[in-house]
């Protein structure tokens, strides 16, 4: 039997949380592989020494992020999308606003910046990263602490997307990795597409 979960956005698990044993407990249950061990350490550690805060976007020298692999499980295709300020190809995601809840924060980004309805997460996690990012702002260059779930799309479903796209594109593995220009998008497509036959 599968130890992944599908939950919807209404479920009770998925309620904002203040707390931050909500994510580390999210960051200890994560199936991550043993090459992510070291990235899994470093986000526990500063939990246990920032706390609450580094749930909060301003938090320096990183915060929480919660980032989705959408997928539509009829045809294994994924969503990208070409983030209009970074101008590069991501999957949805971002900044934990003070939520504490990551699965949360992952399937609400999905949503926001996909545009599709009914949506569900797999529950654990299946990623971590912690990457460097410089959004031209006060706090400058700074670290997004990423979990990373898989999001289960409706058969068939069309993602209209928002203003943070300039684009976005429904992608195989082989045509994910062609468009990739960093190994961590490819190493959760392939994390998550794994999830997905197990759920």
């Amino acid at each position: 039997m599968s130890g992944f979960r599908r939950l919807a956005a209404d479920d009770t698990e998925l309620r904002p949380s203040r707390d931050p044993a909500r994510s580390r407990q999210r960051l200890r249950d994560a199936v991550v592989a043993k090459s992510q061990e070291a990235a899994r350490a470093q986000v526990l550690e500063l939990l246990d020494r920032i706390g609450a805060p580094l749930a909060d976007r301003s938090t320096s020298p990183g915060h929480l992020t919660g980032s989705a692999l959408v997928v539509d499980p009829s045809t294994g295709r994924m969503v990208v999308l070409l983030h209009a300020k970074l101008r590069r190809w991501l999957q949805p995601g971002g900044h934990a606003d003070g939520d504490h809840e990551l699965a949360g924060v992952a399937l609400r980004e999905a949503t926001e910046e996909t545009g599709i309805d009914g949506l569900v997460v797999l529950v654990p996690a299946v990623d971590v990263d912690v990457h460097t990012v410089d959004h031209g702002d006060a706090l400058g260059e700074h670290l997004h602490l990423d979990l990373r779930f898989v999001v289960v799309a409706p058969p068939g479903s069309v993602a209209p997307g928002n203003h943070e796209s300039l684009e976005l594109r429904w992608l195989d593995l082989a045509e994910l990795e062609d468009l990739a220009d960093e190994s961590g998008l490819v190493r959760l497509a392939r994390a998550g597409l794994r999830a997905l036959e197990e759920s």
